[in-house]
C-alpha cells in the first residue's frame, strides 16, 4: 500500500472526528447560551427547588449555608446542571445526526422516536421525583427528627441530594427505551425478560437502594415506577422485534 492510499483511507477517519469535534461545540454553545440565559434567575431558580422542603420545615426554621461563597456558587452550580437539562432533546439530535448516516434505513426509522421518547421519559422521571417523591421524603424526615433537633439543611447538601434523586429517576425512566433496544437488537426476547421477571423484580430494588438515599421511601418509589415501565417496555418489545435483517439504503 503506497502512502496516496494510505491518506485516502485516513480521510474519513478525520471527517468523523472533525464532525465530531463540531457537533460537541455546537452542544457546549447550546449549554452555554442557556446558561447565560438562566444565570441571572439563578437565586429564583433555587428557591423553586427548595419548596418542596421548605415548605416541610417547621414554622421558623430555614435553610442554611455553612460556606462562606455557597450562597452563590450552589444557584450557579444548580443553572449549570439545570441548562444542561434542558439541553437534552439538542444533545440527543446532535447524537442522532452523528450516527444517523451509519444506521440502515429501518434502524433510522426506529431510533428517531426512540430520541424524543429518551428525552421525554427523562423529563417525565424528573418531574416525578418533584411532585411526588420530594414532598414525601421530606415530610418524612422533617417528622421523624429527635425532640429538641432544630432542622436545618445546608443548601448545598440539598441541592446535591435532589440533583442525585433527579438523575436517579430520570434514569430509571428510561427502562422501556432499553427494554425495546435489547429486544430490537436480538440481545433478547420479550419471553425471556417475562420469564426472568421474579430476577428483575429484586434487582429493581437493589437499583433502588443504591441510586437514591439510604431510605425505604425514595427506594420503594424509584423501584415501583421501574417495575411498571418495565412491563410497559415490555409490551412495547413485541412490536419491535427484529424478525429479519435490514436492507442497506442505496442511494
Amino acid at each position: 500500500m503506497n502512502a496516496e492510499e494510505k491518506t485516502q483511507q485516513s480521510l474519513p477517519l478525520i471527517e468523523h472526528l472533525l464532525e465530531l469535534r463540531n457537533r460537541l461545540l455546537r452542544v457546549i454553545l447550546i449549554v452555554a447560551g442557556l446558561f447565560l440565559s438562566l444565570v441571572y434567575f439563578a437565586n429564583d431558580i433555587y428557591h423553586y427547588l427548595a419548596i418542596p422542603l421548605t415548605s416541610q420545615l417547621p414554622v421558623g426554621s430555614s435553610m442554611i449555608a455553612t460556606g462562606v461563597a455557597t450562597p452563590f456558587f450552589t444557584p450557579i452550580k444548580l443553572t449549570i446542571v439545570l441548562s444542561v437539562f434542558i439541553a437534552i432533546p439538542a444533545i440527543l439530535y446532535q447524537v442522532w445526526a452523528f450516527i444517523a448516516p451509519g444506521l440502515y434505513k429501518q434502524e433510522r426509522k426506529l431510533i428517531a422516536p426512540l430520541v424524543i421518547s429518551s428525552a421525554l421519559l427523562f423529563y417525565l422521571g424528573m418531574a416525578f421525583a418533584y411532585y411526588v417523591v420530594f414532598p414525601l421524603v421530606f415530610a418524612f424526615f422533617t417528622n421523624v427528627a429527635p425532640e429538641g433537633v432544630t432542622i436545618a439543611t445546608d443548601i448545598s447538601s440539598y441541592l446535591d441530594f435532589v440533583l442525585k434523586l433527579f438523575f436517579a429517576f430520570g434514569l430509571a425512566f428510561e427502562i422501556p427505551i432499553a427494554t425495546l433496544l435489547l429486544c430490537w437488537t436480538g440481545a433478547t426476547t420479550p419471553q425471556k425478560l417475562k420469564d426472568k421477571r421474579p430476577y428483575i423484580v429484586v434487582s429493581a430494588f437493589i437499583i433502588g437502594m443504591l441510586l437514591t438515599p439510604p431510605d425505604i421511601i425514595s427506594q420503594t418509589l424509584l423501584a415501583i415506577p421501574m417495575l411498571i415501565l418495565f412491563e410497559l417496555g415490555l409490551f412495547f418489545a413485541r412490536f419491535y422485534v427484529n424478525k429479519e435483517e435490514p436492507e442497506i439504503e442505496t442511494e
